[in-house]
């Protein structure tokens, strides 16, 4: 066992786990971000990539006929109905993962939403670089297309406390005709079907030109919790948990970028709700991250809670779940102690551009301890020298 491993153990030991919790959570909460990135040079908002070109033209197209209409004609998933099994039929296998033509599938009956002319494709300017998001027009769309584009067409319950999701690995069969259509023009005389499987074989290895990266969102509450329960006006807290979920999807896209990771997981939690309060109020607010994964009344733990969607997989047991709450709280109230000590240097750009990437080192066990600001500080100044170093070797 390291020395940090026998640390985060001690920590586990000391909020009163045992020792069967303590290997669950060693390796739940095992940091896996990965830094290599830093070795070199690194701008601010990130360049895009390169799906996002072919989403600046769905983007500009829905400007004029509506963003339901233009995803539509080119995402094979919005041909078809939600559906339980139809993710095993034939045609949506050949469509899905052939590029097979729907036309004369009769499987192809076409996504049905509730308020397709609601629906809004903007691309969004985050640290991440920017980044195409859906917006729905209500709760049921938001259902629907997270089950057509994330859940193959199919009726996977989605959680109520669930308002977000970043698409990641998406493979775009409108760019794959795209590509090859261009391929065809470059090659007018060896483009018969036998090479057009040569040449599949070899963009297959190219993810990055048919795969994509995007961001679903509802306009419901953030994290189902009612304006009510935060104490604050309807609209205000409609306008405000907008704000929250884009920017902590947004720091999930940052994480993935970054450091090649992207989980569902209470430590990544916890920096994305951070980076979206802060985006949202200026400050943060650990009562109202409490309140998002269902803690606001600890040590109880209201069911319906968004924690419960990050106990692991395999689950963490339930004492184990038990004693990841008690982490949980400790790290978000030692986060705002730190946040408001640091306020003048964390509230630019830049400031949470340095302490989410200082964040990105430790563990939640590390974030927990009541040695948490000597540590973090020493890391928050780690990541600037890393940052700045990164920026000044070009």
């Amino acid at each position: 066992m390291t020395n940090q491993q026998q640390f985060r153990a001690g920590v586990l030991a000391s909020y009163g786990a045992s020792t069967s919790e303590i290997d669950e959570l060693l390796a739940y909460n095992q940091n896996i971000f990965h830094h290599h990135k830093f070795k070199h040079s690194i701008t601010f908002p990130l360049p895009p990539e390169a799906h996002l070109s072919t989403w600046e033209e769905y983007a500009i197209a829905a400007k004029v006929v509506g963003a339901f209409a233009v995803l539509k004609e080119r995402l094979v998933q919005f041909q078809f109905p939600i559906l339980e099994g139809i993710s095993e039929t034939p045609a949506y296998r050949d469509a899905t993962r052939k590029g097979v033509s729907v036309d004369d599938m009769v499987e192809a009956t076409g996504l049905v939403l509730k308020q397709p002319e609601q629906l809004q494709l903007s691309i969004h300017n985050s640290l991440a670089g920017n980044i195409p998001v859906l917006l729905s027009g209500n709760r049921e769309d938001f259902v629907s297309l997270v089950q057509a584009l994330t859940r193959r067409n199919e009726t996977e319950p989605v959680p109520a406390s669930m308002g977000a999701c970043t698409v990641s690995g998406f493979n775009n069969w409108d760019r794959i005709r795209r590509y090859r259509q261009k391929w065809e023009l470059q090659k007018p005389h060896n483009c018969s079907e036998n090479d057009w499987r040569l040449e599949f074989q070899r963009l297959a290895l190219q993810k990055e030109l048919y795969q994509d990266k995007f961001i679903i969102l509802s306009n419901s509450p953030y994290s189902n919790v009612t304006s009510e329960e935060i104490g604050l006006k309807e609209s205000v807290w409609q306008r405000l948990s907008l704000k929250i979920r884009l920017e902590h999807e947004c720091t999930h896209y940052l994480t993935h970028r970054l450091f090649n990771s992207m989980r569902n997981n209470a430590f990544d939690e916890l920096i994305a709700d951070y980076r979206g309060i802060i985006a949202a109020i200026g400050y943060y607010r650990c009562d109202w991250f409490l309140h998002f994964i269902g803690l606001e009344s600890f040590p109880k733990y209201r069911e319906g809670g968004r924690l419960k969607n990050y106990q692991g997989n395999p689950p963490l047991s339930d004492g184990a779940f038990k004693i990841l709450q008690v982490l949980v709280k400790a790290a978000a109230e030692n986060l705002q102690l730190f946040h408001a000590e640091h306020i003048n240097k964390l509230k630019t750009p830049n400031g949470q551009l340095q302490l989410l990437v200082a964040l990105s080192y430790l563990t939640l066990e590390e974030l927990a301890d009541s040695g948490f600001n000597l540590l973090l500080q020493r890391t928050l100044e780690k990541s600037n020298e890393t940052l700045l170093s990164a920026n000044s070797t070009k």
